[in-house]
């Protein structure tokens, strides 16, 4: 198998975006992209997905955060599809169930060549420290259109936004590791009966 990694740098009028992804790294994280919570939220992905994740941003933080956090997440889609790369070999689905405290949340991906987010979470405030709660829908958003992911992510239960948020991001990491995880048995094959994804 060939090193799965890549690194995608993504420049407009508003963000500047540098991602670099080892799909088969140990959970190394090292982030910058201005938003301290944001930060801590993609060392969830790192550290639960069991990859390595260096992501450095800077965007127009003076307007607002939404750039950033859709662009970063845009940007990790796409060095995620280029780290996959045909896909041969890949287990393809996968899903987790992360609890923190009374927070209980699911996230179940398919790397299906397809895009698309079912996103189920309310959470009791608009804000976690100054982070709008509204922009982890954006962050995913981007991810699906420039994975080509089928993602679905449900909190099922949670009382406190960052408790809720947290299980979030570690169930997405972890259901991606198990999705991205390479199946021997199946190494030379597309996970797909049209041959293709």
């Amino acid at each position: 198998m060939s090193a799965r990694i890549a690194r995608v740098e993504r420049g407009t009028l508003e963000t500047r975006i540098s991602v670099e992804l080892n799909l088969d790294g140990s959970g190394v994280s090292r982030l910058a992209t201005g938003l301290p919570f944001f930060d801590h939220m993609l060392d969830q992905i790192a550290r639960h997905g069991a990859l390595d994740l260096s992501i450095a941003a800077q965007g127009d933080l003076e307007v607002d955060a939404h750039h950033t956090v859709e662009d970063v997440g845009i940007t990790l889609g796409q060095a995620l599809a280029q780290a996959l790369g045909d896909k041969k070999g890949i287990v393809r689905y996968g899903h987790a169930y992360v609890p923190l405290d009374e927070a209980l949340s699911r996230v179940v991906i398919d790397f299906s060549g397809r895009p698309g987010l079912e996103y189920t979470a309310d959470y009791p405030r608009a804000r976690i420290g100054a982070f709008d709660v509204d922009l982890i829908r954006e962050f995913f958003q981007g991810f699906v259109n420039h994975a080509q992911a089928t993602v679905h992510i449900d909190n099922l239960k949670g009382r406190n936004a960052h408790h809720i948020a947290e299980t979030i991001f570690k169930a997405f990491g972890r259901a991606l590791r198990q999705a991205a995880a390479f199946d021997e048995r199946q190494a030379q094959v597309i996970p797909s009966t049209k041959g293709s994804l």
